[in-house]
């Protein structure tokens, strides 16, 4: 049993940072998805792939998954990275 351990993005749709600091232990899919004979929706035998747990921090996520033999792998965010922009470089 695998998972990966990250800390939730911002939502690209608005400008706030609620949720942000929280980070999320989420298990790596084992089957890969196959479309369903009589729909074709999309879906498989695995249902680990629907458990998404929420932390307040990175040490908590990891000391659960060490607790409960999950093999866990951590993530790290990527500095965001701010372009300062004025109206009046539009003009230039």
């Amino acid at each position: 049993m695998t998972a990966r351990i990250f800390q939730r993005p911002k939502n690209a749709m608005q400008s706030g940072k609620a949720l942000m600091d929280q980070w999320i232990l989420e298990f790596v899919p084992e089957e890969a998805k196959k479309p369903d004979p009589l729909m074709g929706w999309a879906g498989s035998g695995d249902t680990k792939q629907q458990v998404q747990i929420n932390f307040a921090s990175c040490g908590e996520a990891q000391a659960y998954a060490e607790r409960y033999g999950i093999t866990a792998r951590v993530f790290q965010t990527p500095p965001r990275r701010l372009k300062i922009q004025a109206y009046a470089d539009n003009f230039k």
